[in-house]
C-alpha cells in the first residue's frame, strides 16, 4: 500500500494547503520542516542506517515523518526532494561533505541536500543538517546573507563552494563544502559501502553517536554526544552535559520538540 502522501506530509510539518511553487512557500516549507521533524542519528538502528541508496521511501516516510522520529540527511532531504518535486518545484539532489564525514567515511559525496531553481535563481534547501545551519533557503549568490542573527556566505573554490556561518559574536566557520552538480541517488554508493564496512557483520554501538537537532522560531538546538548548543538570534550558548539524567532529558526534549 502506498504510504507517501503529500497532504499527510504537509499537515505533519504544519503547512497544510501550502502547495504553491514560489519562494514564500519554499521558505515556509523548509523552516516548518526543521521545526517539526528532528535530525536524529538514533531514529534508525545501524543495520538500517547503512542503506543510503536503495531506501524504501514509503517506510522512511512512515518512520521519519508520520511518526515524527526524524532521521539523517539521506532520509529527510530525500523525502523533502520528493515532496518538492510533487509540488512542482525544479529540484536536484546535491552532495556535500563535512569535516567529520570526510574523516569518518573517506568520501566527498557524503551530506545530501537539495538545490531548487526558482524564477531564474538557485537556492540551497536543506532539512537534514543537525545544526547550526540556515533555517530558510539560501541563494547561491555572492555576499553575506543574514538569517535570524546568523550570517552565511559561499566561498568559491576550484572544486565548488564552501558554505560558512558566523554567529553574532563568533568567527566564520565551515558548515560543509559542495558543488552544484546535480546528483543521482546512486552517487552515494561509495558512502554506503564505506559505512557498511565500518559497521561490519555486527552492530557496533560505538559508531552510533548521539547527534540530534531541531529548529525553533528564532534559532536551533543541537546535541552531539554531551555537547549541547543553543543558537538564538545568532547568539550561541554551549554546555557540556555531565549528568546522565539531564542528558537523557535533553535528548527527549530535542526529539519531541518540547524545548520549553
Amino acid at each position: 500500500m502506498k504510504v507517501f502522501d503529500v497532504s499527510t506530509y504537509l499537515r505533519r510539518i504544519g503547512c497544510a494547503g501550502a502547495t504553491g511553487a514560489n519562494l514564500e512557500t519554499l521558505r515556509r516549507l523548509q523552516k516548518s520542516h526543521l521545526m517539526a521533524i528532528p535530525y536524529s542519528s538514533v531514529a534508525y538502528g545501524l543495520r538500517d542506517a547503512v542503506d543510503v541508496v536503495d531506501i524504501d521511501e514509503d517506510a522512511v516516510f512512515e518512520t521519519s515523518v508520520v511518526e515524527g522520529k526524524g532521521g539523517a540527511c539521506y532520509h529527510l532531504n530525500r523525502l523533502f526532494h520528493r515532496l518538492l518535486t510533487e509540488l512542482g518545484y525544479d529540484v536536484s539532489p546535491l552532495a556535500g561533505s563535512t569535516t567529520e564525514g570526510r574523516e569518518t567515511f573517506g568520501t566527498d559525496v557524503e551530506h545530501m541536500f537539495n538545490l531548487v531553481t526558482l524564477d531564474g535563481r538557485e537556492w540551497l534547501v536543506d532539512v537534514g543538517y543537525p545544526g547550526p545551519t540556515y533555517l530558510e533557503p539560501l541563494p547561491v549568490d555572492e555576499g553575506v546573507q543574514t538569517q535570524y542573527g546568523s550570517q552565511f556566505r559561499l566561498v568559491e573554490r576550484e572544486s565548488g563552494y564552501a558554505l560558512q556561518r558566523r554567529g553574532a559574536v563568533t568567527r566564520w566557520s565551515g558548515v560543509y563544502t559542495f558543488t552544484t552538480q546535480p546528483r543521482q541517488w546512486s552517487d552515494w554508493k561509495e558512502l554506503e559501502d564505506n559505512f557498511r564496512a565500518l559497521v561490519g557483520d555486527t552492530a557496533r554501538t560505538d559508531l552510533q553517536e548521539v547527534l540530534c537537532g531541531r529548529a525553533f522560531d528564532r534559532g536551533q538546538v543541537f546535541l552531539r554526544q554531551r555537547r549541547y548548543l543553543t543558537v538564538r538570534d545568532g547568539r550561541e550558548q554551549v554546555r557540556t552535559i555531565t549528568d546522565d539524567d539531564e542528558h537523557r532529558a535533553l535528548i527527549d526534549r530535542v526529539l519531541s520538540g518540547e524545548l520549553g
